[in-house]
C-alpha cells in the first residue's frame, strides 16, 4: 500500500513539476511574441516536446496562458506581503512597495507581461479577471501599508484606500509613459513622482523615503 501511494505521489511531483517548466515556458515565449501571437506549437517548440503533452496537461492554449498568468501573479503577490509586513517604519515600507511596483528598466519583464495583459484584457474574459485580482492585490497593498503608517501615528491620511487608488492611478499612467518613452522619463524621476505622490497622500515629506 505504501509503495502505491508513494508511486502516485512521484508521478503527481512529476506532474507538477512539468506543468511548471510548461509555464515558464509559455512566460518566456509570451514575452517574446506577445499573448495575441503566442500558439501551442511555439511553446511546444521551446520546451521541445509534443503539442499532445501540451493537451494532456491544459486543454485550451486559453487555460495554459490564464494559469500562467496566475503563477505570475501568486509570485508577486507573495513578495508584496513580504514588502507589506516586514522590518522597518512605515516610510520604509511604503518605500519598499513603490519601488516594487516600479519596473527596474523598460525592459522590465513583469511589466511587459502585464501591459500585454491589459490589452488582452478588453477581449478576455479570464484575462480581464486576472488582470483585475492583479489590481486589487496592489491596492490593498499600498492601502495596508498606509493603514499600519496611520496607526502607528507615522502618517496622516483620512482614507487609505482612496489615497492606494491615487498613487496606483498616476503610477500606472506614468509607468507606460516610461515603458514607452524612457528617454523622455528615466526611473530617477519616476521614482520622485512616486515619492512626492505618497509623501502627499500620508503627509510626510518625501525627504523621509531614503531616495
Amino acid at each position: 500500500m505504501r509503495r502505491v501511494d508513494s508511486a502516485r505521489g512521484s508521478r503527481a511531483d512529476q506532474a507538477d513539476q512539468r506543468r511548471a517548466e510548461l509555464l515558464e515556458a509559455t512566460r518566456r515565449v509570451v514575452l517574446e511574441r506577445g499573448l495575441a501571437n503566442t500558439r501551442v506549437a511555439d511553446i511546444a517548440k521551446a520546451v521541445n516536446v509534443s503539442g499532445g503533452l501540451i493537451h494532456y496537461h491544459f486543454a485550451t492554449k486559453d487555460e495554459l496562458i490564464t494559469a500562467m498568468l496566475r503563477a505570475t501573479l501568486d509570485i508577486e503577490s507573495a513578495r508584496l506581503d513580504q514588502l507589506v509586513t516586514g522590518e522597518g517604519s512605515a516610510a520604509e515600507r511604503l518605500d519598499r512597495v513603490l519601488r516594487f511596483y516600479i519596473p527596474q528598466s523598460r525592459s522590465d519583464q513583469s511589466w511587459l507581461l502585464w501591459i500585454d495583459a491589459w490589452n488582452a484584457a478588453l477581449r478576455e474574459s479570464a484575462v480581464r479577471q486576472i488582470v483585475l485580482e492583479l489590481e486589487t492585490t496592489w491596492l490593498r497593498a499600498l492601502e495596508q501599508v498606509i493603514s499600519a503608517g496611520v496607526a502607528e501615528g507615522d502618517f496622516t491620511c483620512e482614507d487609505p484606500a482612496g489615497a492606494a487608488e491615487r498613487i496606483d492611478a498616476m503610477l500606472d499612467g506614468l509607468i507606460i509613459r516610461y515603458t514607452l518613452h524612457p528617454s523622455v522619463l528615466s526611473r530617477g524621476r519616476l521614482l520622485e513622482h512616486a515619492h512626492m505622490a505618497a509623501a502627499r497622500e500620508v503627509g510626510i515629506s518625501p525627504d523621509a523615503f531614503s531616495g
